[in-house]
């Protein structure tokens, strides 16, 4: 079940990360027959895969089936990413909504959409898969009801990204520009999103037992001897929930929520019929050491980990795809869709930095998490039997292998292995503790070490010059390709001024224009330059107001007609600045508070000039 957040996450980095094209693979209607004919082709498949294993029931082993069941579920939920990179990246499927306003509005809604289209793909595996599940572990459960545990169980993990990317974009969508300032800085981003993830790490489990639609459990025997566990363990709570997942036919519980306020005890059906009183206490006691060994509060930590380990390695995912020769070939080759070629390859990476530190490092810490969870038993009662006569009839119920491997679990093999240790020898437990605590120490060092180069890369002065370095390199690099290509002098002059070396700016801005005279881009900020320049060497008004005017004549953007009216103040023009700097502000749709900002410097100027003006003119003659 765990393996479904994985692939959620996953698709929701496929679809981030794409970067939309106008320009589409294929027509409309040939997109629309594709899709429809990848969506039979995958239905038909998957059937197939199913299908063959319920009728192998009567012969196989249950093992072999088991291990059959389990890998044509992993099999056909990787193919429903495959087929869901295919529809985005592919058939451009973004490109044909980028027109619709509704979704232009609200971009989350857009992306909601398409993860609808991914749960489809996984309902098609889950309707396929319910027949062999239902024989093979003898249950009755409805195939409606194991499609919608499934997608109820799975769906929540993307719960932190849509508050989060909701409330951007209405943010976004109002007419109020300070906050869409703050969210549009850096460090505005991080503390929104720190902001964001304490506050659903916080009321999360409210909102995720309303989508789960638990109920509470009724006052009662069970009820009460959950209760006293919790009180031997000074543990506080909300509430005790019914959990429904699979109609609560799995023996298992769960404890979710960092305060007590919003944390809840989740019990199924099928614990509370199967389980004896101790081995009820057991389970409880083992969910009671996540919270109490803080637990959650790490998980809390590795996710902003991650975090910072994709913000640290985008930059030299960056180096690493544009300094690979063959590599940085391949994306420019013509006839290819730069656009769409670089957002695969950045997402493939970016997936691949998931898997891997998802996988192997949270793994890691789930795995051991667990087992400190099971001996904590230990602190609240004298032997950890029960717990291992509810792990043995957890095997015998489900029907699946004891030895299975499970990449966020031990197998029920070692976790009981590990506790009849404990049995016989309770420094075991301490040495658990002990390892836990190294690992947390050397993961922190090392997100620190990693935080710390990426913070380096993108704020130290040593960053930006290897920023700069290498940007100038690529530039340079297609210069020696395409010679005559006005607009790599003119980026190259951008570069240049961003790092204030001011006389290689003029150059690069000079040589542009020489090779292409209209190029309203080098003529606008070569004329910026020469009007604003901190350094007074470069100031030249009047070839600034020279430049500016022939960048207006080839386009009326805001932009330029802000240049071209401070290249008027600049040289005085004042009336002509306020005239200029108007209809720049009539064009304007976003960040019209510096071009407000920017009409006003130019409307003081000329109503301090016009007194003294009026002065000269009336100035009474001194000759009689």
């Amino acid at each position: 079940m765990f393996s479904n957040f994985i692939y959620f996450i996953i698709v929701l980095l496929i679809y981030s990360t794409y970067q939309p094209s106008e320009n589409t693979n294929f027509t409309a209607l040939e997109t629309l027959f594709l899709f429809v004919s990848l969506i039979i082709v995958f239905a038909g498949v998957t059937w197939v895969q199913f299908h063959r294993i319920e009728k192998q029931i009567a012969t196989e082993s249950f093992a072999k089936l088991d291990h059959k069941f389990h890998a044509a579920l992993t099999r056909q939920s990787v193919m429903a990413i495959v087929l869901f990179s295919l529809d985005i990246y592919g058939l451009n499927l973004v490109s044909f909504t980028l027109n619709l306003p509704f979704l232009s509005m609200i971009p989350t809604l857009r992306a909601l959409l398409f993860l609808g289209l991914f749960v489809f793909y996984l309902a098609i595996v889950w309707a396929f898969a319910h027949a062999p599940y239902q024989r093979l572990y003898t249950t009755d459960l409805s195939k409606e009801s194991y499609i919608r545990s499934n997608i109820s169980f799975s769906v929540p993990v993307l719960l932190p990204w849509l508050l989060l990317s909701g409330i951007a974009d209405i943010i976004n969508a109002l007419p109020f520009q300070l906050p869409k300032r703050l969210l549009a800085t850096t460090e505005g981003q991080v503390l929104y999103f720190m902001f964001f993830l304490m506050a659903i790490a916080m009321i999360g489990p409210l909102m995720i037992q309303k989508f789960w639609r638990c109920k509470p459990l009724e006052t009662g025997y069970v009820r009460e001897r959950i209760e006293n566990v919790c009180r031997r363990a000074d543990l506080e709570y909300a509430n005790i929930l019914y959990w429904p997942i699979f109609g609560g036919r799995m023996i298992t519980a769960g404890v979710m929520g960092l305060v007590k306020k919003f944390r809840y005890i989740l019990v199924t059906g099928a614990f509370i019929r199967f389980l004896e009183p101790e081995e009820i206490d057991a389970v409880i006691a083992h969910e009671i050491g996540h919270i109490k060994k803080k637990h959650l509060w790490f998980y809390l930590v590795f996710f902003v980990g991650y975090m910072l380990i994709s913000y640290a390695t985008f930059d030299l995912l960056v180096y690493a795809v544009l300094y690979a020769e063959p590599l940085y070939r391949f994306i420019s080759r013509p006839g290819l869709n730069q656009t769409t070629v670089t957002s695969t390859i950045f997402s493939l990476a970016i997936i691949v930095i998931f898997l891997i530190y998802f996988r192997f490092i949270f793994g890691y810490f789930m795995r051991n998490f667990e087992r400190q969870a099971d001996t904590y038993v230990y602190a609240l009662f004298d032997s950890a039997g029960p717990l291992i006569s509810t792990l043995e009839k957890i095997v015998l119920t489900s029907g699946q292998p004891a030895d299975r491997p499970n990449w966020h679990h031990y197998s029920i093999k070692k976790r009981i292995d590990y506790l009849k240790q404990c049995e016989a020898d309770k420094t075991w437990i301490s040495r658990h503790d002990w390892k836990i605590k190294k690992s947390i120490a050397v993961y922190l060092a090392g997100i620190l070490f990693i935080g710390a180069m990426g913070y380096h890369l993108n704020y130290s002065e040593a960053g930006k010059r290897l920023n700069t370095h290498f940007f100038e390199t690529i530039i340079q690099r297609e210069i020696e390709k395409t010679p005559e290509n006005s607009d790599l002098y003119s980026i190259l002059g951008d570069l240049y001024y961003s790092n204030r070396n001011y006389a290689q700016t003029i150059e690069a801005y000079e040589r542009a224009i020489r090779l292409k005279p209209d190029n309203p881009k080098a003529l606008n900020n070569l004329a910026w330059l020469l009007a604003t320049c901190e350094d007074k060497r470069f100031l030249d008004p009047g070839r600034a107001l020279d430049l500016a005017q022939k960048a207006a004549e080839l386009e009326k953007a805001p932009h330029i007609l802000d240049t071209l009216a401070e290249s008027y103040y600049v040289n005085g023009m004042y009336a002509a600045a306020v005239a200029t700097e108007m209809q720049a502000l009539d064009l304007v749709t976003m960040n019209r508070s510096y071009y407000k900002k920017q009409l006003k410097k130019f409307t003081d100027a000329a109503n301090k000039a016009r007194p003294m003006t009026a002065a000269i003119r009336y100035r009474p003659s001194l000759r009689s």
